[in-house]
């Protein structure tokens, strides 16, 4: 998945990004709103995470307009009031959740997980298609009952894959979809990590299919 992080405080948001990078995630982090909008503007994300008290505005204000503008990227915000009037303000403006600082890292991951489950319509993590099962909680591909552990990259290319079978990726898109900004990587990259799942694909009805001049596309044989 690819998070962008809005949070001013420093030490916070370096811990965030280090715990879900840990998980195979690319984390955007945005010290503002101003650097948020830039972000956005140019970048698909599966999932925000927004502080509320931020030096260039109120994260509602953000949350508000984003909602205003039809976007329906998942947002939990990461506030300091515990009261239930502003946990239940930032539900009414457009939250998917919400996680009161300060927070212990496994329940910020846990609240992701169901957030992002919610927005897929599940309510497990793994995640099916053909005849092919995918836990991204467990890194494991399962292949006619063979079970495969997947390195970190190749679990976030499946992912991409998986959670939109039949989409057309293209090199480009995958990897602004894989890399974070600060990583130099070329589109040859993910013609390395494309070979590797092919090969754990191998048997299953399900293949990653080059689309010439386009891209790849998960599908069933």
């Amino acid at each position: 998945m690819r998070y962008l992080l809005v949070e001013d405080n420093d030490q916070l948001a370096t811990a965030v990004v280090d715990r879900l990078s840990l998980d195979g995630h690319v984390v955007d982090r945005a010290g503002n709103l101003g650097t948020a909008e830039d972000f956005i503007a140019t970048t698909e994300y599966d999932l925000i995470l927004l502080d509320i008290m931020l030096p260039d505005g109120d994260g509602r204000h953000f949350l508000q307009s984003h909602r205003a503008a039809r976007r329906d990227t998942p947002i939990i915000v990461l506030t300091a009031r515990s009261e239930v009037s502003d946990r239940v303000g930032v539900l009414d403006l457009g939250a998917d959740d919400y996680i009161v600082k300060p927070f212990d890292f496994s329940e910020l991951e846990a609240r992701c997980r169901a957030v992002l489950r919610r927005q897929s319509g599940g309510a497990s993590n793994q995640q099916s298609f053909g005849d092919v099962v995918f836990d991204p909680l467990a890194c494991t591909l399962t292949v006619n009952g063979r079970e495969i552990r997947l390195r970190n990259r190749e679990l976030r290319l499946l992912e991409i894959f998986i959670c939109a079978p039949e989409q057309v990726f293209s090199k480009s898109k995958l990897v602004d979809r894989l890399f974070s900004y600060d990583v130099d990587a070329s589109e040859n990259a993910i013609e390395v990590y494309v070979g590797r799942l092919r090969k754990h694909l191998e048997g299953a009805a399900v293949q990653i299919v080059t689309v010439r001049g386009l891209g790849y596309r998960l599908s069933q044989s």
